[in-house]
């Protein structure tokens, strides 16, 4: 008699993929949520705001997900997701509140399953956003065997009054940037035509590692100087690097002079141009070693990066905004 896992779908495995992740879940919970893993919904208490904007935002890992299938590796690509997702409302002024992540795959394994919710469970730890819940479908036939996609969504909370547009950006205005760790979650689509062998020694450790560093979360660094100093605006640098990210938040007639000199260029990245990538086309695809920027009155850079530097970030000016027609310029 045919049955649901004769037709490729082990429900056995996901009950045991739920158990092995309960508790992992558990550790991001704030007193906010109102609900346990499993309910049909999450329930998630907003708490005290005057008028609360919630922001949302989703997002994936994209094909850096090959990398951690050849090297049998999961438990980063989790952060990945959660970082992509809540840096992006991060640009807003928001506060993640809660995340959700959705996991497909052709045949699940309940071990795997567990490795990529932890990474989006430390992801959350990261953020302070709580894992509310998710979506793990198993689909025979239509993912390759050993092959999964992951793919999450932010929701976060800033009061109107303090949300970021850029549209306060104004000539004048420096322009701070926080390092990113490596290629982040972007560009991997070129990065695989041009390396095939993940096992070559790089930096002192296969190179295959260094391409699966995690996407850095700057939630923790960014609120506390928020907490303190109003920002004109945010970008997060991701896919398209500095030319399509930063020109999102540049006003009509102003221009972001970034300075290529200041801009601290990981070892990856110039591995990559050596390997035959144009200059142009490098800063045209990759972060370049710049995860976030953010827009700041001068009266007030030099506190903003004193409150970066005590919490973790290594902040560099990087250039100012001035009169333009380009809404970016890279020198």
């Amino acid at each position: 008699m045919i049955t649901y896992k004769t037709a490729g779908v082990d429900k056995e495995e996901g009950y045991k993929s739920v158990g092995l992740i309960k508790d992992m879940v558990k550790r991001t919970y704030s007193k906010n949520v109102l609900t346990e893993l499993g309910s049909f919904g999450a329930l998630y208490e907003l708490g005290k705001y005057d008028n609360p904007v919630l922001v949302s935002g989703t997002d994936g890992v994209g094909t850096k997900l090959k990398i951690a299938f050849a090297l049998n590796k999961y438990d980063t690509i989790g952060i990945d997701c959660v970082a992509m997702c809540v840096n992006d409302i991060l640009c807003h002024g928001a506060k993640p509140l809660f995340f959700l992540d959705y996991l497909a795959c052709g045949k699940l394994d309940a071990e795997v399953a567990a490795q990529i919710v932890f990474g989006v469970t430390e992801g959350c730890m990261q953020s302070t956003a709580a894992l509310v819940g998710g979506e793990t479908a198993e689909m025979p036939g239509f993912y390759q065997p050993g092959e999964y996609d992951i793919a999450g969504f932010a929701v976060g909370v800033v009061e109107k009054a303090k949300v970021i547009t850029g549209e306060k950006i104004q000539a004048g205005d420096t322009i701070i940037a926080l390092p990113s760790s490596g290629l982040h979650s972007n560009g991997f689509s070129l990065v695989r035509r041009l390396i095939t062998d993940l096992n070559v020694e790089f930096e002192g450790k296969p190179l295959g590692e260094t391409l699966l560093t995690p996407t850095r979360i700057y939630v923790k660094p960014v609120l506390a100087v928020l907490e303190q100093f109003a920002i004109n605006g945010m970008a997060h640098i991701t896919g398209g690097g500095l030319y399509e990210n930063v020109p999102r938040i540049i006003p009509d007639g102003l221009c972001a002079a970034i300075e290529s000199s200041q801009i601290e260029v990981l070892p990856i990245f110039a591995l990559l141009e050596k390997l035959g990538v144009a200059h142009e086309e490098m800063f045209g695809t990759f972060n370049m070693g710049v995860g976030f920027i953010l827009v700041v009155n001068p009266a007030h850079v030099d506190d903003v990066m004193a409150v970066l530097r005590e919490h973790g970030e290594n902040p560099r000016v990087i250039g100012s905004i001035t009169a333009g027609a380009e809404k970016i310029c890279l020198s």
